[in-house]
């Protein structure tokens, strides 16, 4: 590349030749400016500078002290590493370091107050349920998609569900409020074409949970739920994390579906999600294939909302500064000692009984029982 450069040829000649970036042809050359090819030196140069400056001992060990001073008997009360240069001025030390290097120093010491926050890995997807953490079943999470308007058209909300482990996606798009009616439309279909999982998870809105105005109510999402022997699980309030998948799912479905097109109409929409969801079941269909296996839709069922309540639910929920959490709309003692912490609540319809476990995401493996709480719940029956 030097030879070619002082035969006559231009820097860009030179490095379309080589395929190397001009500014490479021209730190060879410069390299090689006033020697003979053969004497220059063409060996790799380290990106440190060949000489390095560290303070001194004693001037590192004089300000660890003056740190010290100032924190401790200072009236003014600072001891940055601005004051700690004041402070060595006032002293007239030389060579007078920067703050910047004070500050280095006062790390390298371990002299800082603060501490580095500990940065520990998550807990693994669904740690909060021993037997799906352990792979041995399946978590379907559903969702709300709420606000989106179609251009001269209908306000439109999506509600959408995806699987823990296989990311089984799917999603209905329509041009009203999703209901509780429309939602049990939607899972009994979803669950026909593709199995039973072991629960169903979903965020306290009314639409999944039942009112909120009265205790001991079981909306008709639960109940659908019970008596395909799928267990309903219940997020905390205003907790991140438990609801991830399905809201990353959501994310994409907007960004994938509903913001690469323009949409003339709802049924041009349910056809893009359709496809859509059909194409993301291709490409994971390894993934759903090694997901553990659902159970059959049973042939001969029929929803029946008055039946008796059989089965379990489970909500995932913080105590209070009493011990105390908020379950079914009432208020049960724990343990006074597990305060604002997350526990799982176990509701056994048919015992009559609720089991309160203690959960800690420093410690997913570890969730012992923390209190048995007799309750037998008030069947109120949903309206029709």
């Amino acid at each position: 590349m030097v030879a070619a450069v002082r035969r006559g040829q231009s820097l860009h000649q030179v490095a379309g030749r080589f395929r190397v970036s001009p500014a490479t042809v021209l730190r060879w050359v410069r390299r090689a400016r006033g020697r003979r090819l053969d004497r220059a030196d063409w060996s790799d140069r380290p990106h440190a500078p060949r000489h390095t400056r560290r303070t001194a001992a004693g001037l590192e060990d004089l300000i660890v002290d003056v740190r010290r001073h100032l924190r401790e008997q200072s009236d003014l009360g600072f001891y940055g590493a601005a004051a700690i240069r004041d402070e060595l001025a006032r002293r007239h030390v030389e060579p007078l370091p920067s703050a910047r290097t004070v500050n280095r120093i006062l790390q390298r010491r371990g002299a800082f107050d603060a501490r580095r926050r500990a940065r520990r890995p998550p807990p693994p997807p669904g740690w909060y349920l021993p037997d799906l953490v352990a792979g041995r079943v399946e978590l379907d999470s559903f969702d709300i998609i709420e606000g989106l308007v179609i251009k001269g058209g209908p306000d439109v909300e999506v509600l959408t569900g995806i699987s823990l482990h296989g990311g089984l996606p799917t999603a209905w798009p329509r041009d009203a409020s999703v209901t509780a009616p429309f939602v049990v439309e939607r899972l009994v279909e979803h669950w026909r074409q593709f199995g039973l999982p072991a629960y169903a998870q979903f965020d306290n809105d009314t639409t999944f949970h039942g009112s909120h105005a009265h205790p001991d109510v079981v909306g008709r999402v639960s109940r659908l739920c019970l008596s395909l022997k799928v267990v309903p699980v219940f997020v905390p309030p205003r907790e991140t994390g438990f609801q991830a998948a399905v809201e990353a799912f959501n994310g994409s479905w907007q960004a994938r579906v509903w913001a690469r097109f323009r949409h003339h109409d709802l049924v041009e929409l349910q056809g893009r999600s359709q496809r859509h969801g059909a194409a993301l079941r291709g490409h994971r269909a390894a993934r759903i294939e090694a997901a553990p296996p659902r159970r059959p839709f049973p042939r001969r069922w029929e929803l029946d909302l008055r039946a008796p309540l059989r089965g379990r639910l489970v909500f995932l929920r913080r105590t209070d500064a009493a011990g105390r959490v908020d379950v079914l709309g009432q208020t049960f003692a724990v343990d006074r000692r597990w305060v604002n912490r997350l526990v799982r609540v176990e509701v056994d319809l048919r015992a009559g009984r609720l089991r309160v476990y203690r959960l800690r995401r420093r410690e997913p493996g570890e969730q012992p029982l923390l209190a048995e709480i007799r309750h037998r719940l008030v069947d109120r029956q949903p309206q029709e």
